[in-house]
């Protein structure tokens, strides 16, 4: 039976990193018999322009019943003054909440050919593959009350609630151990408990579901600080981390960083079993890029990759586009963010050729 991806290519360098994974696809269908119907929708600024709102109610239905979605990025300054509530990212916020995408998989992998491309040293990353499960659909992002009130004396606050409940950390946290299952068996739990009663309350169940359902597994509690300064003093201790939204989001981008190039990562954003996943590279927008050719297209090519393997059951093909992208570095291939002179379509060139 066919499945449907539903592509977001969103604004800034989205589209143009949209373009070459859909190339990939085409390959994939072509010489590897992917059976794949892919379809397309405004999201983001672009949305914005064209219809009000970043995100449409029927493009929000269909993503709930396709078998996978892809974005590529969205926002800029060109939306930066719109109404909060209008604004790109609030599009993808409502998003991941309508599609229930709790779990977000993360992760910061250096490949072999790009140890010496990281701000670190070169035995710090080489070989590096870890993964972020950051909860997606709590937390400080959408606690509530939230606002900027004006008080009596014309002065303003603004307060936002890290609010989490008993079974929204549970179903993220069963999300990190089964995967961790397949790893090494460790997971490194982040949160700051010492300070914050959402991060005591994460702490408490964490313990509670590994101590009922995977009491053979390793468990860590690490303080979000700690766990910032470890990733650059040791990356490679970890392998499982089980985070909040806002601290996952952060220590994502660092782990992102360290791997070479934020333009290498991508990400998955999982629900409950199958339903459909929403897949997109941790990248912005880069509106100062966009349009020049210069946009790495590996963290899109690899969301896809992740879609392959999570949403659409081909994981024999995942691992195919996994070993391109690797060929293809390791001949030396780079955009400029890796060093390199190649465009963004010559990249997807490269990928395409080891396919």
């Amino acid at each position: 039976m066919t499945k449907t991806l539903l592509t977001l290519p969103g604004d800034g360098i989205g589209p143009e990193v949209i373009e070459q994974t859909i190339r990939v696809i085409d390959v994939l269908k072509e010489k590897h018999g992917l059976q794949l119907n892919v379809e397309s929708a405004l999201f983001g600024g672009a949305c914005i322009d064209a219809n009000g709102v970043p995100i449409e109610n029927s493009t929000i239905e269909r993503a709930k019943s396709v078998n996978a979605v892809i974005m590529g990025a969205v926002g800029g300054p060109k939306w930066a003054n719109v109404a909060r509530d209008i604004r790109p990212e609030a599009g993808l916020l409502n998003l991941r909440k309508a599609m229930d995408v709790f779990a977000n998989l993360r992760p910061a992998i250096c490949f072999p050919a790009l140890a010496d491309a990281s701000s670190l040293k070169h035995n710090l990353v080489e070989g590096l593959d870890i993964m972020f499960v950051r909860e997606l659909c709590g937390g400080v992002y959408f606690g509530k009350p939230k606002g900027i009130d004006i008080l009596e004396d014309g002065s303003k606050i603004g307060y936002d609630n890290a609010i989490y409940s008993t079974g929204e950390i549970e179903r993220v946290t069963h999300v990190a151990f089964e995967l961790a299952k397949k790893r090494t068996g460790r997971v490194a739990s982040l949160e700051k408990s010492n300070v914050m009663d959402s991060g005591l309350l994460w702490r408490e169940v964490v313990t509670k579901i590994h101590k009922e359902y995977y009491s053979d597994m390793q468990l860590d509690h690490v303080l979000a600080d700690n766990a910032a300064m470890q990733l650059v003093r040791d990356p490679k201790q970890f392998d499982v981390l089980l985070t909040d939204n806002l601290f996952g989001d952060i220590l994502s981008d660092l782990a992102a960083a360290i791997t070479g190039s934020i333009g290498l990562l991508p990400s998955a954003a999982l629900g409950k079993k199958g339903e459909a996943g929403l897949y997109e590279p941790i990248h912005g927008s880069a509106p100062d890029i966009a349009g020049k050719a210069l946009a790495n297209p590996i963290a899109a090519i690899l969301s896809f990759e992740m879609a392959l393997r999570y949403s659409l059951d081909e994981a024999a093909l995942a691992d195919k586009l996994y070993a391109a992208v690797s060929k293809a570095l390791e001949n030396g291939a780079r955009t400029k963010d890796l060093g390199g002179n190649l465009s963004t379509k010559e990249m997807g060139d490269a990928i395409i050729e080891q396919l």
